[in-house]
């Protein structure tokens, strides 16, 4: 067992269990490394039918990373930290999204950045009435991350550019429509199917119910015209002018957010498109990251909403429309040497 994380075999499963729930289960580099070695570990014993993920309390399946080393690190000048960081976690969580045999997870409470990450990018992805799932990073200087990215830019329209711009919490039947989850179940069923699961490793015992209506999809047609403009100064100045009260309270959500990760956000989901891969998200959201703590606002960020908890960000731009074309280019621009290198092995689906 691995602080903060409960790994080991019960019947036919692997099963890996989040154990900080006074933390929200937040996910440490350490807890990142633990669950990369399972999974390596099991897609070749053939004693594990399938993996069952899930968490400790009632508040969160994982409400993000546990990034205080992160920002100590980072703010003396040392960047190496939460480089190797995100890379290890990016590669655990390709080895997930690609692994041949299912994996399970149980998404209550929050489950958002770095949850996402671990918990959304598995076979079968199960709700239930408490889950809020969600992917603010650039409400701290970062972008949509851990894949993420990938559900944003396939989701219905243009719904992705507006959970990813303005951070905003997804309810299940919304996750469900989004491409972030798969099944509704009530949460007092859900250790009869763990059970279920663990000693047969049979997904039968998954029985899923009718998923709530999702909140969102009345907003669809106000959200596509208004995110379907291609650039930001035109999507802002479209939300203003709208004049409801759905269209004011997203604009005012996007103008909290660091401008620089909202510019880029919307930018890595134009350029991925309907038809993203994993790798493809993976490698671009690495480019905004490598470069977040010595160009971008991610230091900042943390400081204003972790740390010191103001809630005043000093962002680098006055407002969204201030970024320039070019300095988005630069944040997204290939790594030479240090691109984002995936070597799964051959546990990993092709």
């Amino acid at each position: 067992m691995s602080d903060g994380v409960n790994i080991r075999r019960e019947g036919r499963a692997g099963c890996i269990t989040l154990t900080r729930p006074d933390a929200l289960n937040a996910l440490s580099y350490t807890m990142c490394l633990a669950i990369d070695a399972a999974l390596r570990d099991w897609a070749e014993d053939d004693a594990v039918a399938l993996v069952l993920i899930d968490a400790e309390g009632t508040r969160a399946f994982c409400a993000g990373g546990d990034i205080a080393q992160m920002y100590a690190t980072g703010r003396a000048g040392d960047y190496s930290y939460g480089r190797r960081f995100w890379v290890d976690e990016y590669r655990m969580n390709a080895r997930i999204a690609r692994y041949r045999k299912p994996v399970v997870s149980f998404l209550q409470g929050f489950t958002m950045g770095g949850g996402v990450g671990l918990g959304c990018h598995t076979s079968h992805r199960i709700v239930g009435a408490t889950s809020q799932i969600a992917m603010p990073e650039c409400s701290i200087g970062l972008v949509p991350d851990v894949g993420g990215t990938k559900w944003l830019a396939q989701a219905p329209g243009h719904l992705g550019a507006y959970l990813g711009l303005t951070g905003a919490r997804m309810a299940p039947g919304d996750a469900i429509r989004a491409g972030f989850a798969d099944f509704f179940l009530p949460e007092a069923q859900w250790q009869d199917l763990k059970a279920a699961l663990r000693e047969s490793g049979d997904l039968d015992a998954i029985t899923p119910h009718p998923a709530p209506e999702a909140e969102l999809q009345p907003h669809q047609a106000e959200i596509d015209h208004a995110f379907g403009a291609r650039r930001l100064e035109q999507v802002l100045p479209g939300l203003e002018a709208a004049g409801t009260e759905f269209s004011a309270k997203t604009a005012k959500a996007i103008r909290r957010n660091a401008p620089l990760s909202v510019a880029c956000t919307l930018e890595m989901l134009r350029r991925l498109g309907s038809d993203a891969e994993i790798e493809d998200a993976l490698a671009q959201e690495l480019r905004f990251t490598w470069r977040s703590m010595e160009q971008g606002d991610f230091i900042e960020g943390i400081r204003a909403a972790i740390i010191d908890k103001d809630r005043n960000p000093r962002w680098r731009h006055a407002r969204a429309e201030d970024v320039t074309g070019d300095e988005v280019a630069a944040m997204l621009a290939p790594l030479g040497a240090d691109e984002l290198q995936l070597d799964l092995g051959e546990e990993a689906d092709a």
